[in-house]
């Protein structure tokens, strides 16, 4: 009923979206069922019929992740404070979340039910609809209700379980104690720093002594105080122990107290240090900085989209160009998915690095802030980007082998085309819409700061021609790599 009422109340760009979802999910459901009603047709050719089936798992991919993207922008479903009081928790949002998309594309497959019963004739009794072939249909057969309604379930049940595991609850703290970890020979401790070769044996390496330990924190705390009066605020934190304590091995979480009976001061009270004072142990290395995290799956996209670019080579020059009226081999098709996935995987890496490009050689503030703004996004709008620049250079590919004669499967194929290519537009879309939410709080800062509006839609355009001019040229390379073995 919550789910419901949520429905019910949204605003009308909500209820647009999720209308949206169902006409993905009603496109989706009839392919499933055309590709059942082929398979009644012909009993003598499962292989035929399989991939048929198979080739609809690209418009359910695309309705699925429209899904999960309408369900991410959904203001009714956000985690908002005193919610959980009433008990709407994040757990509950998400369930909520997923009952509203499997409303929506329960709604939708409905709607193709519907749709195919009537072209059959089974509606209204008369003949059927010369629109669509007759073996697609199954005319004058019986249409098993279990094969039927497993079909039609598979799209709202796919997309309720992707967007319950993406909007499933997070614990945002974080971890609080560092762990134990084994170290050289054997040694067992809370140290992290790593060993070089022969520093074990080399004498002295294994142990501080008590007066350089208490130098070290007489300077850190001199250093601290200077840094403090002068108002820096880049201090570097400090490695201690359990006890507030620097580590002076790695064996030794509690270093022997100094010989001279001096105290320090408590770890709570201390102020921080520059990291740059900060002793360190022989052959230990400074922890690195940690990657973005839209930059640690890039190589793995360029690897997937290689793999599916050599897929479809090898696909291309051991078959030949589908004929009218029959379906791609299955190589194609996993050629075309992991070339999809990997630009998937590598568009929040390219868009991360689209920002800093357009930072580089003295930015002005223009392109400072448009910088800026797309390496915060790329995890949002990289992807989908990705997505987009696979069903691009697919449709060049389409066009390109088939020579204007038309797809191999008629008009089912171009419904096919029409829902991959339409979801992925409108996930793009919401992605988009997703991100100007997201900074809206720093939008209104700027234009309290006195920014002019015309600036923050300058830097807009910025972004959007720096996506087409990365991505434009990327997605004719891929087509033209994808269409050379296939043109022959």
């Amino acid at each position: 009923m919550l789910a419901l009422r949520l429905t019910r109340t949204a605003h009308l760009a909500v209820h647009l979206r999720r209308l949206l979802v169902a006409v993905a999910s009603a496109g989706t459901g009839f392919l499933l069922l055309c590709a059942l009603g082929h398979a009644l047709s012909h009993p003598d050719a499962p292989g035929a019929s399989a991939l048929r089936l198979a080739w609809c798992a690209a418009p359910l991919a695309a309705a699925v992740y429209l899904a999960v993207a309408v369900a991410r922008t959904d203001p009714g479903t956000r985690p908002r404070s005193g919610l959980s009081a009433i008990g709407l928790g994040p757990g509950r949002l998400m369930a909520v979340s997923a009952t509203t998309t499997a409303l929506s594309a329960a709604l939708g497959s409905v709607a193709a039910l519907l749709a195919f019963l009537h072209l059959r004739g089974d509606l209204t009794g008369g003949r059927p609809s010369g629109r669509v072939a007759a073996d697609a249909l199954a005319v004058g057969q019986s249409l098993p209700a279990p094969a039927a309604l497993t079909l039609l379930v598979l799209v709202p049940a796919v997309a309720s379980a992707a967007v319950a595991h993406t909007l499933r609850p997070r614990d945002p703290r974080p971890a609080t104690g560092a762990p134990r970890g084994y170290g050289r020979f054997g040694a067992y401790g809370w140290g992290k720093a790593r060993e070089t070769f022969g520093a074990y044996g080399r004498f002295g390496a294994r142990t501080a002594p008590a007066a350089v330990t208490a130098n070290a924190h007489t300077a850190l705390a001199a250093d601290a105080q200077a840094a403090a009066a002068a108002g820096s605020r880049a201090a570097g934190a400090a490695r201690v122990g359990a006890g507030g304590a620097l580590l002076t091995q790695a064996g030794d979480p509690h270093p022997s107290a100094p010989a001279d009976g001096a105290t320090h001061a408590p770890a709570a009270t201390a102020p921080s240090a520059p990291a740059d004072a900060i002793p360190q142990t022989p052959g230990a290395r400074p922890d690195p900085a940690p990657r973005p995290q839209s930059l640690t799956a890039l190589p793995w996209g360029i690897a997937v989209l290689a793999a599916g670019l050599t897929v479809e080579t090898y696909t291309g020059n051991a078959s030949a160009a589908p004929a009218p009226g029959t379906a791609p081999s299955a190589g194609v098709l996993i050629g075309w998915a992991l070339t999809a996935l990997g630009l998937a995987l590598a568009g929040p890496g390219l868009t991360h690095w689209c920002g800093r490009l357009l930072q580089a050689a003295r930015p002005g503030a223009l392109r400072l802030l448009s910088g800026r703004v797309l390496m915060e996004e790329s995890h949002r709008v990289g992807r989908p980007l990705g997505v987009v620049a696979a069903v691009a250079a697919a449709a060049y590919v389409a066009a390109t082998v088939y020579d204007g004669d038309g797809p191999a499967f008629g008009p089912l194929a171009g419904l096919g085309a029409l829902l991959v290519a339409g979801c992925t537009v409108a996930t793009l879309l919401t992605a988009a819409v997703e991100a100007k939410h997201a900074r809206a709080d720093t939008t209104d800062a700027l234009l309290r700061l006195g920014a002019p509006p015309a600036t923050l839609r300058a830097a807009a355009a910025v972004r959007a021609a720096a996506l087409l001019a990365l991505f434009g040229p990327l997605t004719l390379l891929v087509a033209v790599l994808a269409a050379l073995p296939l043109d022959h």
